[in-house]
């Protein structure tokens, strides 16, 4: 069902950039507008002068921010700072990483173009709900500068392990570029050509669904670019660079594979205390305190606490919380009760076993009174993979504003048994339901779409 080709691969020239780590960078989505400064402070050549953060609250900002894009990246391909493949090529990317749990791991996936599929034909199925006003704003990035910066984090089913197999036993040389993120992470890059293998991995493909793990809103401003090329373009081919998404593709069972806990800071609009937090969730969840430490030991310990609760549980996480207030340093852990189904009843049964679900629709949208709309136009949830980030952006915001209330959430991890479940069902996660580790780097490889050129079919 899928279809996968080679590609000619855009990457840095170290002759001229120096070291890819001072290069490369996280994802746009995981960059704030605070930290642009010190990425190209660290090299002038950096990735995030191209594939710029988002435009704040999402809107698209006038023409000039996208066609400045446009002429660097052409700029850096006339002074060679990027190079193109002349070749097409698959390319194996592997990272190796310290897992939180201390256990060392390397994950494998290969880099391709993909054939663009709408959701409804079951070929490339989403898992998240996204936000239009991010979409407009990627459209006129990928619009205007003709090219995709970040590659589309997706899973698929090998139990065999074939493609990747194959890819290992191809390589041959040395990696063709090598990053350590900010984490310690190793990723590196290595380019195959042989048209026999291409072939043998195209076909591997052909009957199989891929599972967006990360990048929906990547995704869907492919599928808005295809439309207006097809308006703009009558003889336009399945062939067209811009009927393809660049992929980075990883087995479903390959050990490597880590799902980490997405946490989530509200910022409650006005002020609540914790005797009114408690008000409003004790009807749906047991609370225990977690008393007698720093808010650091806090925070560990009822981390641990949800850990201990979840052993045990083979087909679902448990459906417990953590809940920190900064304002008044208590935190407890949430263990939902019976009479919260009443608030999920009209969710599918795949969609009620999920803590990410529990979360908005009995703590947020029920407890709390918040619903979708008001906390993505108000901006009132944020996202952290480091829960100590998290309390310490909560203590800070606790102390600047007396108009907000924040409070932090700590996650169970999404696991990927349940991704495929509820994307087989044609369902959707709540934003930031999943947060796979480590993140794709952005810089090491993109993909150029130039005009009349066509996609590479083989076999």
């Amino acid at each position: 069902m899928a279809f996968v080709a080679p590609f000619k691969g855009v990457y840095f020239n170290v002759e001229k950039v120096g070291s890819l780590d001072d290069v490369v960078t996280p994802p746009y989505d995981v960059i704030s507008e605070n930290a642009v400064e010190s990425y190209t402070a660290k090299n002038p050549y950096s990735m995030i002068r191209l594939d710029i953060t988002k435009n704040p609250g999402g809107a698209t900002g006038d023409a000039s921010r996208y066609q400045n894009v446009a002429d660097l990246f052409q700029q850096w391909l006339d002074q060679d700072v990027l190079m193109r493949d002349k070749q097409s090529a698959l390319y194996l990317y592997t990272v190796q990483y310290k897992h939180p749990s201390g256990k060392m791991l390397t994950r494998k996936g290969i880099v391709a173009l993909v054939g663009l599929a709408e959701f409804d034909e079951g070929i490339v199925k989403p898992h998240e709900e996204i936000f239009e006003s991010v979409i407009s704003d990627r459209l006129r990035l990928l619009d205007t500068t003709k090219a995709q910066f970040s590659q589309i984090f997706s899973l698929y089913s090998d139990e065999e392990n074939r493609v990747i197999k194959l890819m290992d036993d191809a390589i041959k040389e040395e990696p063709m570029g090598t990053v350590i993120d900010g984490d310690g992470c190793v990723h590196s890059l290595y380019r195959v050509t042989d048209e026999t293998l291409i072939s043998q991995v195209q076909e591997f493909f052909v009957d199989k669904s891929l599972y967006i793990a990360d990048g929906h809103h990547r995704y869907n401003t492919a599928l808005a670019y295809r439309r207006l090329q097809k308006e703009r373009n009558a003889d336009f081919s399945d062939r067209d660079p811009a009927n393809h998404i660049m992929m980075y593709l990883c087995p479903m069972e390959d050990p490597g594979l880590s799902v980490l806990p997405t946490h989530r800071l509200l910022h409650w609009p006005g002020k609540l205390s914790v005797e009114d937090l408690m008000a409003r969730l004790e009807p749906w969840f047991h609370l225990k305190e977690i008393k007698n430490g720093s808010r650091e030991v806090l925070l560990c310990e009822v981390l641990s606490r949800m850990d201990e609760e979840e052993k045990g549980f083979v087909e679902k996480t448990s459906t417990t919380f953590g809940v920190y207030h900064p304002g008044e340093d208590r935190c407890f852990l949430l263990l939902m009760k019976q009479e919260a189904q009443q608030l999920l009843k009209n969710k599918p049964e795949q969609l009620q076993e999920l803590d990410v679900v529990v979360l908005s629709d009995v703590i947020i949208r029920g407890a709390l009174e918040l619903d979708h709309q008001r906390c993505e136009e108000d901006n009132l949830i944020h996202y952290f993979s480091d829960p100590d980030e998290a309390m310490d952006v909560a203590v800070k915001e606790c102390n600047e504003t007396d108009t907000q209330t924040p409070l932090l959430f700590v996650m169970n991890p999404t696991r990927v048994k349940q991704v495929k479940q509820v994307a087989d069902e044609k369902l959707i996660m709540p934003h930031k339901s999943t947060y796979f580790y480590p993140k794709i780097m952005t810089g090491l490889l993109f993909n150029q779409q130039v005009s009349g050129e066509e996609v590479q079919r083989l076999g």
